[in-house]
């Protein structure tokens, strides 16, 4: 039974986010960030989180960001469609999260571009440096996964097709 104090909250619906953000699945430092954002979303829906190392990531769904592209560098999509990439993402989500004085100082030119150019190799090496292969590797590996998928339903729509 819910006291007179008790707010219902209605459930975080997909319709309102604000910032779609693609993020690695598979990168400790990145699952960290996002269980952060999480918590500072705190259920409002704000931020939609989109798992790209997860094997039914579409890039039809994502701005037509694919895989590689994705792995590559860090996107975030707005609600009007906009792509935005690298240290402008978590300026813009700590933003709409209420939190933008944490990378306000990377506004200014200088420091913005200086953030940038770091950001830039961190991801150049970040998954050799969190214990993964690196990007080419990953993203073969992916496709065979996915080949073996396409290959399996090929051979069970087949057999399906007989019976």
């Amino acid at each position: 039974m819910l006291s007179p104090q008790t707010e219902l909250k209605p459930p975080a619906t997909d319709s309102h986010w604000q910032i779609k953000l693609l993020f690695d699945g598979e990168c400790p430092l990145c699952v960290r960030e996002v269980n952060f954002l999480k918590r500072q979303d705190s259920d409002r829906g704000l931020i939609k989180f989109v798992d790209i190392a997860a094997d039914d990531y579409q890039a039809e769904d994502n701005a037509g960001i694919d895989f590689e592209t994705a792995m590559g560098r860090i996107h975030g999509i707005l609600a009007d469609g906009t792509v935005i990439k690298n240290v402008e993402v978590f300026r813009q989500i700590y933003d709409v999260l209420g939190i933008g004085w944490v990378y306000a100082i990377t506004k200014l030119p200088l420091v913005g571009r200086l953030a940038d150019a770091l950001y830039g190799v961190w991801a150049d090496y970040r998954t050799v440096l969190t214990g993964r292969a690196d990007l080419k590797t990953i993203v073969a590996e992916r496709e065979q996964r996915r080949q073996q998928i396409i290959d399996g339903c090929d051979d069970r729509c087949a057999i399906e097709e007989k019976s």
